[in-house]
């Protein structure tokens, strides 16, 4: 199994000033808010990679696009374990 690492967030176009006011603006938040947040943050980058991958593959149907994308989110490993066998060129 390998291991994906992530970087550090890089915040180049944040000042100091603005990124003390989010933070303190998320800890503000009540759980079930953030909650409701993350979930709709996961659900956009799940349509975002899903609509990439409609691009690069135009003839796919339902169930490529599923394991392209499960592929993507979780790993060669996990799709083929629990889809089977993915297009070899899925990543």
């Amino acid at each position: 199994m390998s291991s994906v690492s992530i970087p550090p967030p890089v915040e180049l176009d944040t000042s100091p000033e603005a990124r003390d006011r989010y933070h303190a603006y998320l800890r503000r938040l009540t759980p079930a808010a953030r909650l409701q947040a993350t979930c709709a943050l996961s659900q956009a980058i799940r349509t975002l990679a899903l609509a990439g991958l409609r691009e690069r593959h135009p003839l796919a149907g339902p169930e490529e696009l599923r394991a392209r994308l499960v592929v993507r989110l979780y790993g060669r490993a996990y799709a083929e374990r629990v889809l089977g066998p993915v297009p070899t060129d899925a990543c």
